[in-house]
């Protein structure tokens, strides 16, 4: 999901980082779950944010298959919930992630890998339109 808030005068974007990779949060669709609600669960649960608005709709971008085929399906919310926790995961013992920064799409850019950086293009194309 590419989380966006109002900024001063320009919308910032929330990367999360693992090591030294950069992502949108993101996560699997568990069986019986659509790709919608599974966005909004692993947003709350890698971030703590919880109050997602869809201002721009339901549309989505999905990236290139990569990585043992795996293809990661992005969409836009809004959220004013500017303070991000980053909690113990149970399966992992520690945080999934271990930095969260929210910056804007100049700041975001050089820091994504070419897939994602295409999804954050999209992102700030959408936005730019729809404003």
């Amino acid at each position: 999901m590419v989380v966006v808030r109002s900024g001063t005068g320009a919308w910032r974007v929330l990367l999360l980082r693992v090591y030294n990779y950069w992502d949108f949060p993101k996560g699997i669709v568990v069986p019986g779950e659509d790709p919608l609600t599974a966005a909004r669960r692993e947003v709350h649960e890698e971030t703590g944010i919880e109050d997602l608005e869809f201002f721009w709709g339901e549309q989505f971008t999905e990236t290139a298959p990569y990585s043992k085929n795996k293809v990661a399906r992005y969409y836009i919310a809004a959220s004013a919930h500017y303070p991000v926790k980053l909690p113990v995961s149970g399966e992992l013992g520690r945080p999934e992630h271990h930095e969260f920064r929210w910056l804007d799409f100049a700041a975001a850019a050089p820091l994504l890998v070419p897939r994602l950086a295409r999804v954050l293009d999209w992102a700030q194309a959408t936005l730019h339109r729809q404003a």
